[in-house]
Order: structure tokens, then sequence, then C-alpha cells
């Protein structure tokens, strides 16, 4: 099995940095993507950040030059700087990566999010 920990998050001001992680173990094979999803109130879940084995990161519009994925593949895990934070970051935050399982397709695993709060 695959298990998925997610660490950081908590509170902070608006202007200020945060660092969410990630961290996945048990039978790992190999990790592709690994990204970063949230969920603010009363809207749906969005992608924030991903990143691929070789580096190459995504990002969404409204955290471009602000957030900062980044993985560890001897470690298997993902982390997302966030600076300049801004209230509207506000948001559970979802770890997720796509692994080749030893048996059968490639599957999505999600941590169990963590939670985000920028104040004014």
């Amino acid at each position: 099995q695959v298990q998925v920990v997610e660490s950081g998050g908590g509170m902070v001001q608006a202007g200020g940095s945060l660092t969410v992680s990630c961290t996945a173990s048990g039978s790992i094979n190999k990790i592709d993507v690994m990204g970063w999803y949230r969920t603010a109130p009363g809207k749906q879940r969005e992608l924030v950040a991903d990143i691929e084995p070789d580096g190459r990161t995504n990002y969404a519009h409204s955290v471009a030059g602000r957030f900062t994925i980044s993985r560890d593949n001897g470690k298997n895990t993902v982390s997302l700087l966030m600076d300049n934070v801004k209230p509207e970051d506000t948001a559970v935050y979802y770890c997720t990566f796509l692994h080749a399982e030893f048996v059968g397709p490639a599957r999505y695993y999600w941590g169990q999010g963590i939670r985000v709060n920028v104040s004014l």
C-alpha cells in the first residue's frame, strides 16, 4: 500500500510565507507527476501547481510568481512554498501524485488535505 502524509499549513498573515509538504511512503514503485490542489470556501477544487519528475513545473495563474513547487525524487516528497500569501489563498490544500502500480494501471493518490488560513 501507498501512504500519503501531508505536513505544514496553519495560519499566516497576508504577505507572509508558509510551506506545505507531502511524503509518499509504503510500496512505492515509480512516481510520475506530483502536485497540489486546493479547495477554497465555496469554490471547486483547483490545481495550484504540479511538477514532473524532471523538474518541469506548472502553476495556476493566481499563484505564479508567488508559489514555488519542488520535489525530492529520492525521498518521494513534494513541497509548496507559498510567498506573499493573500486572503484568497485560504483553502484546504491537497497533495496528489500519479503512481505506477506494481499491478494494474497507474493511479492517483491524494492526501487528506491540510488547511491554510490567511488573515489580514
